[in-house]
């Protein structure tokens, strides 16, 4: 629907913008709709509209086939649409009359009939959907198998955890990309159960009614359905936009999903952590450089893809904001939600598809995992030296002591077993609880303390054959 937004830039002395710096960047799957996919979306509607009505008896025979032979986005002129749309408030009127231009009279009477503009709209708005999110779950399946591949490899690598931006206990990186696993896994399902569940045609004309087709309407309406290859709704659904809600929040926990996979990358890439880099980029080339810095290797994917999820929420806000309507068609509510809608597909798309190479050429730094983790003295295993104590101590009593020592050692900067060890006020009731100093050194091991993280990666594994081997039998 953009031309209708560059006609009124034009009319407003605007300057329009194609867009095509960015689009590498934030349409990197290549889904979001510009004004020749809604255009071309729009003539399919009215192409399978026109074959409908002709399948009813209620068009001429041939005529289906005449108005689906000239319903080519590239026999159109989109800007000159785009400016009859500022007179009529929506592209379809201008568009009509240009298809019905290219066709002879006697199939004419299929253009449109018994539609009104925001059937043909709104069911385009579907099939540019359903394309959007089949090209959305195959970068998602790509991203989910890397994790998978990162999960598996590094089930065993441990690692710091952190909360609140400093470290806890320790993780494994396993752990960490089975986490990722799951949130992609779970949001690609959702995706596909908006695509096969709730995009559908749309068609109800002037009010919903299908009056002017008389008895003919529910028969006309059904054969759309079919012919577009969307789902049959109960009734048309003009001002009734949970599905548009539905498919948006689907979006944004896509997004919500790869974000937090990038906002990780970010974090352990950071020069001080260097846990993780990105891979090399196109043709071999060092990605991440800067203009400035020539020693930069920035982490140029997850960039990309918070660039794109950090307006989701917006988009997602703007669509949930419009979804209330009035009466049986809208007053600039259903207007608002063309451009979300495209971005939101588009900024999606994008976002999968850099996860998806990012998640592919991560590499993961082990050793230096290990050395971040040994650089906290011990401390972060402090948990575990409490519990170690507790049944002697009890567990309040082995707290107290063990944070006591923890701000010994982190005020003179010595390991948490210098000073429970060498200590005296730490070593005495230590040994006094029948603990010995070999045994606070095994506590102190990040590998001794890692709970059910094994568990949980082998169970997020496990859950990702099963989805993949559903999708399987369902392909076939």
């Amino acid at each position: 629907m953009r031309s209708v937004a560059l006609a009124l830039a034009r009319d407003h002395g605007g300057v329009a913008d194609s867009g095509g710096l960015f689009t590498q960047l934030f349409d990197r799957a290549g889904v979001g709709p510009g004004d020749q996919e809604w255009l071309q979306a729009m003539l399919d509607a009215e192409a399978a509209l026109a074959r409908a009505l002709e399948r009813t008896g209620q068009a001429p025979p041939g005529s289906g086939a005449a108005v689906t032979a000239a319903a080519r986005a590239e026999r159109f002129d989109a800007a000159e649409i785009g400016r009859q749309a500022a007179l009529t408030g929506n592209p379809v009127p201008a568009l009509v009359r240009a298809l019905s231009a290219q066709i002879d009279q006697d199939a004419r009477a299929a253009v449109h009939q018994g539609a009104t503009s925001q059937d043909i709209i709104d069911t385009a708005m579907m099939l540019l959907a359903r394309r959007a999110l089949r090209a959305t779950e195959a970068h998602l399946s790509a991203a989910a198998a890397a994790a998978a591949g990162l999960a598996r490899q590094h089930a065993g690598t441990v690692m710091a955890g952190r909360t609140l931006l400093q470290q806890a206990v320790p993780v494994t990186f396993g752990l960490v990309a089975a986490g990722w696993l799951t949130a992609i896994d779970e949001a690609r399902e959702r995706l596909a159960e908006v695509r096969t569940g709730r995009l559908a045609a749309q068609f109800g004309g002037a009010a919903g009614t299908l009056a002017s087709l008389g008895q003919a309407g529910p028969a006309v309406a059904a054969a759309f359905a079919a012919e577009v290859g969307l789902a049959a709704p109960v009734l048309p659904w003009h001002t009734d936009r949970l599905r548009l809600v539905e498919l948006a929040a689907a979006l944004a926990g896509v997004c919500a999903a790869t974000g937090k996979v990038a906002r990780d990358v970010t974090l352990l890439a950071q020069s001080e952590v260097a846990e993780v880099a990105e891979g090399n980029g196109q043709e071999g080339r060092q990605a991440g450089g800067s203009s400035a810095m020539p020693h930069k290797r920035n982490p140029v994917a997850a960039v990309l893809i918070l660039g794109s999820t950090r307006r989701a929420p917006h988009l997602l806000a703007s669509l949930a904001a419009a979804a209330e309507q009035e009466h049986q068609r809208a007053a600039g509510a259903w207007h608002a939600e063309w451009e979300p809608l495209s971005d939101l597909l588009g900024l999606t798309g994008s976002a999968a598809a850099w996860a998806a190479s990012m998640l592919a050429g991560l590499q993961v730094d082990a050793a230096r995992m290990r050395a971040n983790l040994d650089a906290a003295r011990g401390l972060p295993l402090a948990e575990h030296v409490a519990a170690v104590l507790a049944p002697a101590l009890g567990r309040l009593a082995a707290h107290d002591l063990i944070a006591q020592a923890s701000r010994v050692a982190t005020g003179s900067g010595r390991a948490l077993g210098e000073v429970l060890t060498g200590r005296p006020e730490f070593a005495e009731p230590i040994a006094a609880a029948g603990v010995t100093p070999d045994q606070v050194r095994e506590a102190l091991e990040p590998a001794a303390y890692l709970g059910a993280a094994g568990d949980f990666v082998a169970a997020a594994l496990r859950a990702h054959d099963e989805r993949e081997s559903r999708r399987d039998r369902d392909v076939e």
